[in-house]
C-alpha cells in the first residue's frame, strides 16, 4: 500500500508530499517494523510521479523482498533550484547554489523533528537507530549521508546513492571530524561509470577519477570511525534513476543484514 499525503515543511512555510509504503500485513496490527526515509519521493514507486518519467521502481522490490520495513519517501520542491538548496546540508562555493541559502540542515531537522514523530506515532514502527535508515540519490545522497554522519543518533543505515561530494568535497571531510559515529552505523557509497558531463568517465574502471576519488576519501574517513562502509562503482552507470534502480538488490541487503 502507497500512502500520499502532504505534510508542511516549515523551511519554506509550504507543504512537501510524503509517499509513504506500507508492508501488505500492515493492517493485520500484528507486527513492528523498521523505517527506511528515503529523499526524492515521487521518483521511488511510479513512472507517472516521477520527475523524468521513470521511477526506481522501488516497490516491485519491496514486495519481492523478504524483510518487511515501512518506506517513506519524502518529496522536495519542484520549483526552480529550490531542491539544490533544500538538499544542500553544508557551506559550498558552488556557482549553482549562490542565489538563495543552503537550507539541508533545516531539511534533516524537519525529517527528525516532524516527519518522523509523526510516522513512530501513527504506524506500528520500530523506533529505534537501529531500525532507521536513511537514502537518496545525487543530490538525495549527499543528504542521506549527512543525516547518517550529523544525525548518528537517529540513523544507523545511509545509502548515499550517486551522492554530490563535488560541490563540496573538503567540508564533507572536515565535517566528519566533528560528527560522533557509533561503531554499528553502515554506509553505502556509490558511482557510476556514466556520470561525469553524462559521459564515459576514461579512468572510472581504474579507480583514478575525481568522483572516485570523493567516494573513496569519504570512505577512508569513515572507516577509521569504525563504521561499516561499501564503495560500489557500478560499470555503465547513469546518473539516473533507470540505473540507479539496479543498485536496489546491491545496498537492501547489505544495509539491512541481520
Amino acid at each position: 500500500m502507497i500512502l500520499k499525503e502532504d505534510f508542511y515543511y516549515p523551511p519554506a512555510d509550504s507543504y512537501r508530499k510524503l509517499h509513504i509504503y506500507l508492508p501488505d500485513d500492515y493492517a493485520s496490527g500484528k507486527n513492528t517494523y523498521p523505517v527506511m526515509y528515503f529523499f526524492d519521493g515521487h521518483n521511488l514507486f511510479f513512472d507517472q510521479d516521477a520527475t523524468f518519467g521513470r521511477s526506481w521502481r522501488f516497490l516491485d522490490y519491496l514486495h519481492s523482498w523478504n524483510k518487511d520495513l515501512i518506506f517513506v519517501g519524502m518529496e522536495c520542491s519542484h520549483d526552480g533550484n529550490a531542491r539544490l538548496y533544500e538538499y544542500m546540508p553544508y557551506p559550498t562555493n558552488s556557482k549553482y547554489l549562490r542565489e538563495a541559502p543552503c537550507i539541508g540542515d533545516a531539511t534533516l531537522q524537519w525529517i527528525v523533528n516532524d516527519i518522523k514523530p509523526s510516522i513512530d506515532s501513527r504506524f506500528p514502527t520500530i523506533p529505534n537507530r537501529q531500525c532507521t535508515a536513511i537514502g537518496g540519490s545525487s543530490m538525495g545522497g549527499l543528504m542521506a549521508f549527512y543525516g547518517a554522519t550529523a544525525y548518528n543518533h537517529v540513523f544507523s543505515k545511509a545509502a548515499c546513492v550517486s551522492s554530490s561530494f563535488i560541490f563540496c568535497p573538503r567540508t564533507v571531510l572536515s565535517a566528519l571530524d566533528h560528527c560522533n559515529i557509533d561503531p554499528d552505523t553502515r554506509i553505502y557509497l556509490s558511482y557510476g561509470g556514466l556520470e561525469v558531463r553524462g559521459i564515459k568517465d576514461p579512468w572510472a574502471e581504474d579507480h583514478s577519477s575525481y568522483v572516485y576519488r570523493c567516494n573513496k576519501s569519504v570512505q577512508n574517513k569513515l572507516d577509521r570511525t569504525g563504521a561499516a562502509t561499501m564503495l560500489y562503482f557500478q560499470k555503465g552507470g547513469r546518473h539516473c534513476e533507470e540505473d540507479w534502480e539496479k543498485q536496489i538488490p546491491v545496498f537492501m541487503p547489505w544495509l539491512w543484514q541481520a
